[in-house]
């Protein structure tokens, strides 16, 4: 299953949520201006990262710039807990499945969540009209 986490007031993540729901795909919509982030949501979101915490901490936001604290330098816990504190910590939408990772959104990459078997249809489609 698809999860995003996300915020109402983000414009990446209303169309994130539009691309997904106009391909069909289901997906858990984690809202965390009211929601908490899940333990295990953010160990398996780091196991999809490169770079860990410094792909999905928002380093340019005022909320990161209120706090001192490099997050490579902190145990999961510490670092679980500030984002607990402050959500805003995370760039958001962050949508996420078993095997793939989008942090923001880009109508290319968004693309790794359609089902393979949609994708095959749609690309026989294309290349039937092509």
């Amino acid at each position: 299953m698809i999860k995003i986490y996300l915020s109402g007031s983000c414009l990446s993540c209303r169309k994130a949520k539009k691309w997904l729901r106009k391909h069909h795909i289901e997906f858990e919509e984690i809202n965390l201006s009211k929601d908490f982030m899940e333990k295990d949501d953010l160990i398996k979101i780091l196991s999809l990262t490169e770079n860990g915490f410094e792909d999905i901490i928002a380093t340019r936001g005022k909320t990161y710039a209120s706090l001192n604290y490099n997050f490579d330098e902190l145990g999961l816990e510490k670092a679980f807990g500030l984002i607990q504190e402050n959500p805003r910590l995370l760039k958001r939408p962050l949508i996420f499945d078993e095997d793939c990772l989008l942090i923001g959104f880009n109508e290319d990459g968004i693309r790794a969540f359609i089902p393979p078997e949609v994708r095959r249809i749609e690309l026989r489609e294309r290349l039937i009209l092509v």
